[in-house]
């Protein structure tokens, strides 16, 4: 359908009640996510209003899947109308190749006119995918892999100044860094997520101010433990500031106040936990000022005796910048949006002598994405997109004695798949192109022994 005026529209029009629409449209298909025994779908309905416009209006939907060499049946079926569909068919066999189709009210939906969900071969333009077989042995470990929360932010979308035209909450409803951060939390410990940890990579809020680090920490605390349930490192937005605003925080270098060192931590030191033998390390990569990444020398040289210490072990990196030449050339902001030349070629030789480390998980650029390493280290560098809007969720990474899975969700309560759809229209319709990832990015099997974990 027409993309970038189909989304236009719905940055301003509400969901409406009411009868089947005269024109209905079912658009923006995508297959979100495929595992070994269920796949997601998420797509929006939408109806001409008296001037043209498309607006989002409720109606029913339901997801047919079958075999390719067998008929589809109707495996999801919505209980109730929504504009903002979210369907997830379970029962699925690993190994296998499935035929789908969605519909709403007897119109097929369709994906929208963006890049990666009409590439040749993926599942929105064949109608088809595979559900992957898991690693050999039994599943051990589940995470969750989330950053760039940025509560306290009340325009999305803007890149420098007002430009480009960024997207705000509608009048009275709660604003949408907490409705996300709320849809995140309350899926982790659902049966079919069981997240054990949360893995939380920086800019969980938008400025660092005293309130907002107050308030992400309380929410985060009601849900689980710091240390125990989750772990958090700052990124670039929750660096230390100057201004009367942040006069009552913890002094740092350069008449900076820290505030978020007041609720979480001192800046630039390092995370450790151990989770029953899988090492997890969280490195703050933040600067003094500005967006760029940096490794403080004290904060490397920690790192560093760590993984000397027990090379082998295995061990999982996560820190805010991504790390690679290859996200610093195809993220929008450029090289110098990410970590350092000189740290990241550090970190990486760090890396080819800890074959233990098996992934580095990174957020900043908003976008779910897997990069080549620089050096030989057998190092998954994976981006994970934002949790604050389009497409709106976080990874589940499953360790396996014999691998691990990486499968990305968004998150499905009714408020964050309407801020979902809102946010598709950033950077006047292309964020869809840059932030949902290929399919093989969002869904992968890696196979590595893991049988030493307990």
């Amino acid at each position: 359908m027409l993309g970038v005026l189909a989304m236009a529209a719905l940055a301003h029009g509400a969901g409406r009640a009411g009868a089947r629409p005269a024109a209905l449209v079912a658009t923006d298909l995508e297959v979100v996510t495929v595992t070994d025994t269920s796949a997601v779908f998420t797509w929006t309905t939408l109806s001409p209003d008296a001037g043209g416009r498309l607006l989002p209006v409720p109606a029913h939907g339901e997801v047919r899947v079958g075999p390719v060499d067998g008929p589809a049946t109707v495996r999801y079926a919505a209980s109730e109308p929504t504009p903002y569909h979210y369907a997830q068919v379970d029962g699925l066999e690993p190994g296998r190749r499935y035929r789908f189709e969605a519909w709403s009210e007897g119109v097929r939906a369709v994906p929208a006119l963006t890049a990666t969900t009409l590439l040749p071969g993926s599942p929105e333009t064949t109608g088809e995918f595979t559900t992957p077989v898991p690693p050999p042995g039994r599943l051990l470990r589940t995470l969750a892999l989330a950053n760039d929360v940025h509560y306290g932010e009340t325009v999305s979308g803007l890149v420098v100044g007002d430009f480009p035209p960024g997207f705000t909450q509608s009048p009275g409803l709660p604003p949408y860094p907490e409705v996300m951060l709320d849809a995140l939390l309350a899926d982790l410990r659902l049966p079919d997520r069981g997240a054990q940890r949360l893995l939380l990579a920086g800019d969980l809020t938008a400025e660092a101010t005293p309130d907002q680090t107050r308030s992400v920490r309380a929410r985060l605390d009601a849900w689980g433990a710091s240390g125990v349930d989750y772990l958090a490192v700052r990124g670039n937005h929750d660096r230390p500031h100057v201004g009367a605003d942040y006069a009552a925080c913890a002094p740092a270098p350069a008449d900076h106040r820290d505030c978020w060192a007041d609720v979480f931590g001192p800046r630039q030191e390092l995370v450790e936990h151990d989770f029953g033998g899988l090492r997890v390390l969280g490195v703050d990569t933040s600067e003094p000022d500005g967006s760029g990444g940096r490794i403080d020398r004290d904060q490397f040289d920690a790192l560093a005796r760590v993984l000397r210490a027990d090379p082998d072990r295995p061990t999982l990196v996560f820190g805010h910048h991504p790390v690679t030449t290859e996200s610093g050339l195809t993220n929008t902001a450029g090289p110098g949006f990410v970590l350092n030349a000189a740290d990241s070629a550090a970190l990486q030789a760090e890396y080819a002598r800890a074959p233990g480390v098996f992934l580095h998980h990174a957020g900043h650029t908003h976008r779910t994405r897997r990069t080549r390493p620089d050096a030989a280290c057998a190092v998954e560098f994976l981006e994970v997109a934002s949790v604050k809007e389009y497409p709106g969720g976080y990874c589940l990474l499953r360790v396996y004695e014999g691998g691990y899975t990486v499968n990305f969700y968004k998150t499905r309560t009714p408020e964050a798949r309407r801020w979902s759809t809102v946010t598709r229209a950033e950077y006047f319709g292309l964020l869809p192109d840059y932030t949902l990832g290929t399919f093989a990015d969002r869904n992968h099997v890696v196979l590595r022994d893991f049988s030493g974990l307990s």
